[in-house]
């Protein structure tokens, strides 16, 4: 099976021979996969080398033309480096784009910290008018990666290594409702519905699926925990931990409520390591995150 980014290639390079709009802006990451795509259409293929300022500000200026840009590379250098950017040459003028990054969390540990990027979102949470598209499936990536390309506002789609064993369906931007309980409600942001699957399996829970959080499902939440029999909301996400928590605290502030932010933490792991290593070094590994979410609905009727 193909992984997110190669789908968010092969896509790309189909959606550029079908829409004359559409424009995809490069920093040298990835440039393998678009060669074909820029050799078809070497005006609306561009790459500007490890400039990723430019990269955006070159974004923002087609955009003004009335084209479509996709702007691609790892998310520290997609969000985090030109941040500055994102914020001017796109918001502030008052256009729309398309921010598709590689590199997740810590998708590369050998890359060290610099190829790191778990605040990617929490970054995006002081701007207006970002939506945020979180896969946890090649499948779901292409989805949501022709939904993006289709409209005219600001999108961010995060891509990762990461991914769930099937893609799920992807509906309108709402919460999907995987399993239903009672005694509290797991939300799972993308890549992290299989462990979080698997640490509640036999628990009385339920769990919500999103792969959009920006706009936040207020509503699946605030009916997950109606249905339930106690408004205590758990959120694992696969970026900085907490990052949804004003989110989900908003949704639910006319009802007595706890919310518990799983994710990503803000201490520097200085060791290399892979993947799966730092998964369980930040308490996301099914274990971990069994652990601290029965520790905070006190059992959850665990069998």
């Amino acid at each position: 099976m193909d992984t997110m980014r190669e789908r968010f290639i092969t896509t790309t390079s189909r959606l550029l021979d079908e829409d004359p709009r559409l424009a995809l802006v490069l920093a040298e990451i990835s440039r393998d996969g678009f060669r074909r795509a820029e050799e078809r259409h070497p005006d609306r293929v561009i790459n500007v080398g490890i400039r990723e300022q430019l990269l955006i500000g070159v974004g923002g200026g087609l955009a003004l033309t009335g084209m479509r840009p996709v702007l691609h590379t790892f998310a520290s250098f997609l969000v985090e480096r030109p941040f500055e950017q994102v914020k001017l040459d796109l918001g502030h003028q008052g256009v729309g784009g398309v921010l598709v990054s590689a590199g997740a969390s810590y998708d590369w540990p050998a890359g060290g910290f610099t190829h790191m990027a778990p605040g990617d979102v929490a970054l995006l949470d002081t701007l207006d008018g970002w939506t945020v598209h979180v896969p946890g499936h090649p499948d779901e990536a292409e989805t949501l990666l022709r939904h993006a390309v289709a409209g005219d506002d600001r999108v961010y789609v995060r891509l990762s290594l990461q991914e769930n064993g099937r893609g799920r369906p992807v509906t309108g931007g709402g919460f999907l409702t995987v399993r239903e309980g009672r005694r509290g409600v797991v939300v799972a942001v993308g890549p992290m519905l299989d462990p979080v699957l698997a640490a509640t399996e036999g628990l009385d829970v339920t769990v919500l699926y999103a792969t959009t959080v920006r706009p936040f499902d207020d509503g699946a939440v605030r009916r997950a925990v109606a249905a339930g029999g106690a408004a205590d909301v758990v959120l694992v996400e696969p970026y900085l931990a907490g990052t949804s928590t004003a989110a989900a605290n908003d949704a639910l502030a006319d009802v007595p409520h706890r919310v518990l932010g799983l994710g990503v933490a803000r201490r520097e792991l200085r060791r290399y390591g892979g993947m799966a290593e730092h998964l369980a070094a930040h308490g996301l590994d099914p274990r971990g995150l069994r652990a601290r979410i029965t520790a905070f609905l006190g059992g959850a009727g665990a069998a």
